[in-house]
């Protein structure tokens, strides 16, 4: 008789990647959004409290949908992908590769997901580029006094949104042949976002055109 293995391995935290800019310019735009339609209700007459609640309807879930709510979460077995108005699940098996050109983004099935919370800075690039041409420069010199070895880094730079790509590359090929990385790509629309969003807008025009 032959003793079963076990198959499952452990699944660690998911890793989590967001742009911390872009929750700072969420929370500011909620701040503000609070403030302009909070004082139109107190001071406003008419209309003009309704429109106000129509438009922070409207508003504030595009603010959060496109500012605070874009995430990564990886762990051995999948990545999942939040985006303002959809949530893709991709075990790593189905990922044909991640990569980051004008933006970042994951191939999977034949189709291509944006990861909206790994913005790729062109500038942040070639400021990268520039430090690991003089990094390769400075290796390649001999005859480098103590002080000079001492200023090389230990590895070049990368962009962030670059770094992260490679991360996720990785993990993808490293967790492709896991038993729990097989299946499909799912893709779930974030109705709790889109729903108040497009009501909001409805009430925004019925009040204006009836104003």
């Amino acid at each position: 008789m032959s003793s079963q293995q076990p198959t499952d391995e452990p699944v660690y935290d998911d890793r989590v990647y967001r742009s911390s800019m872009g929750v700072v310019s969420g929370v500011l735009l909620l701040a503000l959004t609070a403030w302009l339609c909070g004082d139109a209700v107190v001071r406003g007459s008419g209309n003009t409290p309704w429109i106000a609640l129509a438009a922070a309807l409207c508003a504030v879930p595009l603010i959060v949908a496109f500012t605070i709510r874009p995430a990564v979460f990886a762990n051995d077995d999948r990545m999942r992908v939040r985006n303002p108005f959809r949530i893709i699940e991709l075990p790593w098996a189905a990922v044909d590769a991640v990569r980051s050109g004008y933006s970042a983004e994951v191939l999977a099935e034949g189709s291509k997901y944006q990861l909206w919370s790994v913005p790729v800075s062109l500038r942040e690039r070639k400021k990268a580029n520039r430090q690991r041409l003089r990094y390769e420069g400075l290796r390649d010199r001999e005859g480098r006094s103590p002080g000079e070895k001492a200023k090389v880094p230990a590895e070049p730079m990368r962009a962030s949104a670059d770094r992260i790509v490679d991360e996720l590359q990785r993990l993808a090929e490293r967790g492709a042949e896991r038993p729990g990385a097989q299946g499909s790509v799912r893709v779930h629309w974030s109705y709790e976002i889109i729903a108040p969003a497009v009501v909001g807008a409805l009430l925004l025009i019925v009040l204006v055109a009836t104003r």
